[in-house]
């Protein structure tokens, strides 16, 4: 599965790439709390999705969160990570490292590269951590 296409399709589907409008369509809840020690989680309860974000991030952070939860969603739909992650010796980067690419998949648009921007100046404009910027596929179809 190319990530990629997964997020190409999904903006094509719902006419853009605002992961908040996203989840709307999708009927996932977002919910805010005070997270303590996490940016954000997504799960399913009593059959409804939820993504919970923590409460005293920035916009552009709270978008970041979103999007990687939806990577969650999308990419790994039976997994639990937080569970994961606490209770089981199983690692979690190679989910982690693919909900982050979807987040810049979906954020920065390839438009922006095709006009001379950098991933790092992509980035900044779209509010994708610099640390994950050098996720975004660069092989782009003109």
């Amino acid at each position: 599965m190319e990530i990629k296409k997964v997020v190409e399709r999904l903006i094509r589907k719902y006419g853009t790439n605002d992961p908040i409008k996203i989840a709307q369509y999708m009927g996932i809840n977002i919910e805010y709390r005070n997270l303590i020690g996490m940016l954000g989680f997504f799960q399913i309860y009593l059959r409804i999705p939820f993504i919970h974000v923590h409460q005293d991030l920035c916009e552009t952070m709270i978008r970041y969160v979103i999007a990687h939860e939806l990577g969650h969603r999308i990419l790994h739909p039976k997994e639990n990570v937080p569970f994961l992650s606490k209770h089981t010796l199983r690692s979690v980067d190679k989910i982690e490292r693919e909900a982050n690419q979807f987040a810049v998949e979906l954020l920065i648009p390839d438009n922006l590269l095709l006009e001379g921007k950098t991933i790092y100046e992509a980035a900044a404009i779209c509010g994708v951590p610099q640390e994950v910027a050098h996720l975004k596929n660069t092989n782009i179809k003109f």
